[in-house]
């Protein structure tokens, strides 16, 4: 039983609203877009292709609203000069955060040095004092690592200078996030970087699950039907 009141307002302030599907279309986002105000949420999150994200689609559409976007996504299996230049190109274009893929491979080969300069190399190219924006968050595919490569990983982020670690890309056959995995991540870098839970999260209660092991932001594409099942006020 969560020890907080997790209500619809303030779980809302938490959420990346997101939408990655590669079958999206400029009125899906425009539709995103839409909704994320009318839900309160702090964040959308689209792929990059479709950034800058069109303001005239509704007056002020992204206005109070944080734009997010992945690189890498969502295999992780770019070198990191693509990486770095997808990551650069997106804040050129107006995101204020990036989540980056890791490549999981790499990490699960125990090459740790390389997964650190892989975000290195990404967050040379998000700069951490761009604005209000700058954000970096490293997808570690908790999933798919054991503990002590999930603790290494969220390790290497922390020195690399990454801002956030977070459970998933939601695509991958090993699943998304679990509430182990959050306070794995927890334990390890918990008060100094931000935990994103992302990948499957269907339901007020895994996600109330989730804040309490330990998150501090939620990627959710079923944002509404997530806060219909929290209190209000």
């Amino acid at each position: 039983m969560s020890t907080q009141t997790w209500t619809a307002e303030r779980v809302a302030r938490l959420v990346d609203h997101t939408l990655l599907k590669p079958e999206a279309t400029p009125a899906d986002v425009a539709a995103l877009l839409a909704d994320a105000r009318s839900l309160g949420v702090l964040a959308v999150c689209v792929s990059p292709s479709f950034l800058p994200l069109d303001r005239t689609a509704g007056a002020g559409a992204t206005e109070g609203l944080v734009v997010a976007t992945v690189c890498g996504f969502p295999s992780g299996k770019h070198a990191s000069a693509v990486k770095a230049a997808e990551a650069a190109a997106a804040v050129a274009a107006g995101a204020d955060e990036v989540d980056m893929v890791i490549d999981v491979g790499t990490a699960l080969s125990g090459d740790v040095d390389a997964v650190r300069a892989d975000i290195a190399a990404v967050r040379a190219a998000v700069p951490a004092a761009a604005g209000a924006g700058g954000v970096l968050k490293v997808i570690v595919e908790s999933a798919a690592l054991p503990d002590d490569v999930l603790v290494a990983v969220c390790r290497a982020a922390e020195e690399a200078g990454a801002d956030f670690v977070k459970t998933s890309t939601g695509f991958h056959p090993s699943g998304g996030a679990s509430t182990h995995a959050v306070e794995v991540m927890h334990a390890t870098v918990g008060g100094r970087l931000g935990i994103k839970a992302s990948g499957g999260i269907r339901t007020a209660e895994a996600a109330v699950a989730l804040l309490d092991a330990g998150a501090t932001r939620l990627g959710l594409s079923g944002t509404a039907a997530v806060l219909d099942g929290l209190p209000r006020g």
